[in-house]
């Protein structure tokens, strides 16, 4: 594999490379302490303190067994069960199907065998299961690490579009009272600034300049919107299915909201839950709280949202464990290969959209 950058020389690089993990951290730091702030401290105090706030002072833990005990638990369970394995599901053939397009003809149960084994570090932290499925795919494919991630992150791109689009329609007819409608407002807006800048440097060669600098340029004259529009109808039927799914899931709970307000506001939670988590605890009770606060009880609405992520918890584990040599075998890997770890998880907050 290619190296990330230039390779120190001299008698200070011949100490980092038999220092310990510490004095390699610290070494970093001091080159470049902002760097280390932005990527690894801010996630630590943004996650920790919304665990303090949900954990210590929003959540009433004598009102949480109440809310439980009005809950029709064996069916809301069955749902959110469902509800990660369609998500699952999806994404790998999505997944699969682009890098077996745009990569190489790798066999189709060999990437699910990795996207599962990616799933039980999952369970820990999102960065590092999504590195682990880079470099699984990678190793699969041969082809230079950059592509891998630029290939198997084009399915966000397909379904932040449908995203936006479903909550642009949907926000007109929301019942303003019962939403914090100014987040969903917000969420679209901010959607489509990204689009506009997107359309912008594109127009201006930004982005041409930015893929040839990381020598992806052969993905612009190879995949096209064309290419696109049918992982957008996969996308749009999922979505479908993810607004059923999770107006059952709160139905089967006793708080059911709205099917309209769901469609507005589950592409503002995943919006939001870009946010880093440690397996999402903290930032998920926030933003169903608020966000469709007129639907139910604060307590039920944090009960709802603390399940969601246990039950998604012991699934990521579940699905880890089907695939448990793989995992092994990723995590063995992640472990020899500190650098392109690094490399490759570049995004500040979070690289998973995976309520």
């Amino acid at each position: 594999m290619r190296a990330a950058g230039p390779t120190p020389r001299g008698p200070i690089a011949a100490r980092l490379r038999f220092a310990s993990p510490f004095e390699r951290l610290c070494s970093k730091a001091v080159a470049d302490p902002k760097r280390i702030l932005i990527r690894h401290v801010l996630p630590l105090l943004i996650s920790g303190a919304a665990l303090i706030y949900v954990f210590g002072y929003a959540i009433d833990w004598q009102a949480i067994p109440e809310a439980t005990e009005r809950a029709n638990m064996p069916l809301f369970i069955a749902i959110t069960v469902l509800d990660k394995v369609v998500f699952f599901l999806v994404w790998c053939l999505v997944q699969a199907s682009m890098i077996r397009r745009f990569l190489a003809p790798v066999p189709r149960r060999q990437i699910i065998a990795v996207k599962g084994g990616a799933e039980l570090a999952r369970a820990l932290n999102n960065s590092v299961s999504d590195a682990a499925f880079f470099l699984g795919i990678w190793q699969l494919c041969r082809v230079p690490l950059q592509s891998v991630v630029a290939v198997t992150t084009l399915p966000f791109v397909a379904h932040f579009l449908v995203l936006l689009f479903q909550a642009t329609l949907a926000l007109p007819f929301v019942p303003r009272d019962r939403v914090q409608f100014s987040l969903m407002v917000g969420a679209v807006l901010f959607g489509w600034s990204l689009v506009g800048a997107f359309l912008i440097a594109r127009r201006l060669g930004a982005v041409d300049r930015l893929y040839a600098l990381l020598r992806i340029e052969w993905l612009a004259h190879r995949v096209n919107l064309r290419d696109l529009l049918p992982y957008v109808g996969v996308f749009t039927c999922f979505a479908v299915a993810d607004i059923a799914i999770q107006g059952f899931a709160t139905r089967a709970f006793g708080i059911p909201v709205d099917w309209i307000a769901l469609a507005a506001g589950i592409p503002v939670l995943y919006l939001m839950m870009l946010l880093p988590s440690f397996g999402n605890f903290g930032t998920r009770e926030i933003i169903w709280a608020n966000l469709f606060h007129g639907y139910g009880s604060e307590a039920s609405l944090y009960a709802f949202a603390l399940w969601t992520n246990v039950i998604f918890l012991i699934m990521h584990v579940l699905i880890g464990v089907v695939f448990l040599n793989q995992a092994l075998a990723l995590l063995h890997d992640l472990r020899r290969a500190p650098a392109e770890v690094e490399a490759i998880r570049q995004p500040i907050l979070r690289d998973a959209l995976d309520p």
